[in-house]
C-alpha cells in the first residue's frame, strides 16, 4: 500500500474533547481543549495547550489552575459551544445549561454533569508556538458516584465518553480489548492434559 506524504500537521487522532473549567465559582468559565493528554504516572500529571489569544488562558495562567472534565456524547454540543464562543463576552455555563460546581481542591469549578473530573495545579508553562502547554499535576479526580461499582471500580466505559477526530465528534463504540490481553494467559480448565 503506498502513502502520500503530506506536511506537518495535527493529525493524531481521536482525542478527547475535553471541556476545561477555570475561573472561580463567582466566575466561572469552561472551554473545549482537544490537545490534551498524560504525561507521567507518578506524580500524576496532565497538560493542556491553549493559544495565549484565548480568553481563558489569562485565567489560567494567573491562578495557575484548572479542571480537565470528561465529555460525553450527551455534552458534545456543549463542548462544541465552548470551543467556538468566548468567555470575555458569553457565559458559556448559563448558555449551555451547565452547572459550576466547587472543587475539592482548587478554586477554579467543576462541570458538574461531565462523569469525571480531574483538578490540575500548574507547574510549568511551555510557549511552544501557535499555543502554550500548561504543564500540570493532578491532584485529585472527582467522579461521579453513579459509575463506582461495588468494588469502588471506576466502570468509566458506561460514562459514554466522546472524541473528536479530524473535525468531527464521535461517540466511543464497542470495547475490542483489554490492555495486556494479547500477552494475557488462558485460565486453566482444570481438566487433565491427555498424555
Amino acid at each position: 500500500m503506498s502513502k502520500v506524504v503530506w506536511k506537518p500537521g495535527t493529525l493524531l487522532a481521536p482525542v478527547p474533547p475535553a471541556m476545561v473549567s477555570c475561573g472561580t465559582m463567582q466566575s466561572p468559565n469552561v472551554l473545549t481543549i482537544a490537545w490534551t493528554g498524560i504525561i507521567n504516572s507518578d506524580p500524576a500529571m496532565t497538560y493542556i495547550s491553549v493559544r495565549p489569544t484565548r480568553y481563558s488562558y489569562n485565567l489560567i495562567k494567573e491562578s495557575g489552575e484548572f479542571v480537565v472534565n470528561l465529555t460525553t456524547a450527551d455534552l458534545v454540543r456543549a463542548a462544541d459551544y465552548c470551543g467556538v464562543k468566548s468567555g470575555a463576552n458569553t457565559d458559556k455555563f448559563k448558555d449551555m445549561k451547565l452547572t459550576a460546581a466547587p472543587a475539592s481542591m482548587v478554586s477554579a469549578p467543576l462541570v458538574a454533569e461531565s462523569p469525571v473530573s480531574l483538578e490540575c495545579r500548574v507547574t510549568e508553562i511551555k510557549e511552544l508556538g501557535s499555543h502554550h502547554m500548561f504543564l500540570a499535576e493532578i491532584l485529585c479526580v472527582d467522579v461521579d458516584e453513579q459509575y463506582i461499582d461495588e468494588q469502588g471500580k471506576l466502570m468509566l466505559h458506561k460514562c459514554g465518553l466522546a472524541a473528536f477526530s479530524h473535525g468531527e465528534y464521535f461517540a466511543l463504540g464497542k470495547r475490542l480489548g483489554k490492555f495486556g490481553y494479547t500477552v494475557r494467559k488462558k485460565p486453566s480448565s482444570g481438566k487433565p492434559k491427555n498424555r
